[in-house]
């Protein structure tokens, strides 16, 4: 049996709150709503851990950050943790990534074969937290609110060189894997970096939102003693108190990111007609790394609970899997499982230490009642924090901090903590026991403090004398392409044309 070849979509801080049955009617987004029609739409996805090293290491290997140990943006990936490239791989696959995965650390591959681009950020311990300083911000790489006041549009940017070069080595290779290039079976990966900020975007989009309804969050600010005792972490940590942002900064910040989901909209769009085209078919999985508060609450970014930063878009389209709107709260850790299940590949050896769930019985109408687990260990926390969806709701735990209880159903924007609520001490008494029967937060503490003191001595080691980086280096043999004299002329011709020739 022919196993079938997975294009994979990742992209970058796409709130999931916009993807309530696929794309909001409102968004630019034809070829991600053309995909959705024929795709299961699981509403209610969560990241692992809100943040895009752990995310991302938790989305390719089915674990939690605590089991792979990605804390952080600046925690290594080890090795030896299987993720779904290796799975394929080792079952005969090609596997290949195009753009962003943020591993930090010498390994640079973690299962796939090939490479097509550099990652957009660095693979060392440079963006190491310290918890032994709470409070302390590193000017250099947190987020600030000028990706905020800096807002509106340009041609050109840092992430737009990114995701340009992301998009046109992945239409190459899929050009090449129709011409023949590759008797495998493959998996490739294309990874984007937007809708992530900074806040702008090319005027072609821009100018699609002109008249956009929804360039203001649902909750206005609130005042920073309103806020829980993590958000106000956040505040501190994206320095607010050294900008000033206006009404106007705030909807030009939404128009850009709503810009850039056209912009991802139309290179995702350009890549399934290459597909198409060329004759191929594959499954395709759309799915974001992690959200983005966008202004609601008046928060910004990442590093919550709270569901514009957890929650995230997937939808899966392949063959035995009717396209639908599934409810039940699912994890991007269940990728892993659910891409493993689609190809026929066993992750039998390892089952007993996975997380992650097949989402394939599900989107065949079984039933799941698993809750959702995510975890929260990186800047602008000073202790590990986790949480659990659970049906409606959604319970959050802190040693630092007090208990959140919320229920989505009644209280979608979470703006009532029924923790202390004597009505809901039940609920509140049985989802804290699951939560301390799956994490000692003091262990996990004690984890996450150690791996950050050893980075903090490794990194500043490495930077003394003669340094090598462990940044992915892209490497092109020019010698091989188009015509040179151990080829010959007919064959290339031929071979490099598709359809060939009659």
């Amino acid at each position: 049996m022919t196993k079938p070849n997975i294009l994979i979509f990742m992209v970058d801080q796409l709130n999931g709150t916009f993807f309530p049955d696929g794309p909001a009617d409102w968004l630019h987004a034809p070829n991600l709503k053309k995909l959705a029609a024929r795709s299961v739409r699981f509403q209610n996805t969560y990241t692992a851990s809100p943040l895009c090293a752990p995310g991302r290491a938790s989305f390719m290997s089915g674990l939690l950050p605590s089991r792979t140990k990605v804390y952080d943006n600046a925690a290594e990936f080890a090795s030896d943790i299987p993720t779904y490239a290796h799975h394929l791989r080792r079952a005969g696959y090609h596997t290949c990534l195009s753009g962003k995965m943020h591993f930090v650390g010498p390994d640079q591959m973690h299962g796939f074969e090939e490479r097509l681009t550099t990652d957009i950020y660095p693979a060392d311990f440079g963006w190491t937290p310290d918890y032994r300083k709470p409070g302390e911000r590193i000017d250099w790489w947190y987020h600030n609110m000028g990706s905020v006041t800096g807002a509106g549009v340009a041609e050109i940017s840092n992430q737009m060189e990114y995701d340009d070069e992301v998009a046109y080595h992945a239409g190459a290779k899929l050009y090449d894997l129709a011409r023949g290039k590759e008797t495998r079976p493959w998996c490739m990966t294309v990874s984007f970096t937007h809708p992530h900020d900074p806040y702008v975007a090319r005027k072609k989009y821009w100018d699609l939102y002109e008249d956009c309804a929804h360039l203001s969050p649902s909750v206005p600010a609130l005042d920073y003693e309103a806020h829980d005792p993590h958000a106000q972490r956040i505040f501190d940590a994206n320095d607010w108190r050294s900008f000033d942002i206006t009404d106007e900064d705030i909807s030009r910040a939404r128009r850009a990111y709503f810009a850039n989901i056209s912009y991802l909209d139309e290179k995702i769009g350009d890549l399934l007609e290459i597909l198409e085209t060329t004759r191929q078919e594959a499954i395709i999985v759309f799915v974001s790394d992690h959200g983005d508060m966008l202004g609601e609450r008046g928060l910004w970014f990442k590093m919550s609970f709270y569901e514009g930063s957890a929650r995230v878009p997937l939808m899966i389209s392949a063959p035995g899997l009717a396209p639908r709107l599934e409810t039940t709260p699912v994890s991007t850790i269940d990728v892993c499982p659910t891409l493993c299940d689609l190809a026929g590949v066993s992750m039998e050896e390892v089952a007993p230490w996975t997380t992650g769930e097949s989402l394939v019985p599900l989107a065949q109408g079984a039933e799941r009642t698993s809750p959702v687990a995510m975890e929260y260990a990186a800047e602008a926390s000073y202790a590990p924090l986790v949480s659990l969806r659970y049906g409606k709701w959604k319970y959050t735990r802190c040693a630092l901090d007090p208990d959140q209880l919320f229920d989505l159903d009644a209280d979608p924007h979470e703006l009532t903590n029924l923790a202390a609520d004597p009505a809901h001490q039940g609920t509140l008494q049985t989802l804290r026991a699951k939560s301390e029967a799956r994490w000692d937060l003091e262990a996990f503490d004690a984890q996450v403090r150690e791996s950050q003191a050893r980075r903090w001595i490794v990194y500043e080691a490495l930077r003394n004398g003669a340094y090598f980086p462990w940044d992915y280096q892209p490497l092109q043999k020019a010698s091989d392409r188009y015509m040179r004299n151990h080829m010959d002329l007919n064959d290339v011709e031929e071979n490099a044309r598709f359809p060939r020739g009659e």
